[in-house]
């Protein structure tokens, strides 16, 4: 039996410490966040600084007959969005305003300021037969497919000769 042997490192080498389970992606996630929350407080957030708008969570799914486009937006009324369709592309944007509050905002995660939601739908639609409702924070928008763009089951008929 051998017996296992202690192998140095030449000095330059970093060497992990005992114990040392932390990712060390994580550690530049750390510094990618502190950056922003400097550039953050010198400059403003990105909306107040009149960049692009946030894009909000969302699913998209297909069935024979329609797109289901489901966004969530929780706390918002459903006159502060505005829902759009133009050929086969979606369109959801609004904005979310920032609401007063007593004493001394400590942390603040919620998004607030414009959004935008676009999608490109993978075929044609009946854009005068879509429809959107809100339910709960979410938002889901019904998109049916034009009649050229449903599938059709055609039936193979025998020939007899």
């Amino acid at each position: 039996m051998t017996t296992p042997v202690r192998r140095h490192r030449s000095p330059g080498a970093m060497e992990r410490p005992l114990g040392w389970t932390r990712s060390p992606l994580a550690e530049f996630d750390e510094l990618i966040s502190q950056m922003g929350g400097l550039l953050e407080s010198t400059v403003g957030t990105p909306q107040a600084a009149g960049m692009a708008p946030w894009t909000p969570s969302a699913d998209v799914t297909e069935a024979d007959d329609a797109y289901y486009v489901e966004i969530e937006f929780p706390g918002v009324k459903s006159k502060d969005i505005d829902v759009e369709v133009s050929g086969q592309d979606l369109i959801v944007t609004g904005e979310i305003k920032d609401r007063e509050r007593k004493g001394v905002l400590r942390r603040n995660a919620r998004r607030t300021g414009r959004f935008e939601y676009r999608v490109v739908l993978p075929s044609e639609v009946n854009t005068e037969g879509v429809k959107a409702d809100m339910s709960e924070g979410v938002l889901t928008v019904t998109v049916p497919k034009a009649d050229v763009a449903k599938p059709r089951h055609v039936e193979i008929t025998e020939r007899t000769e």
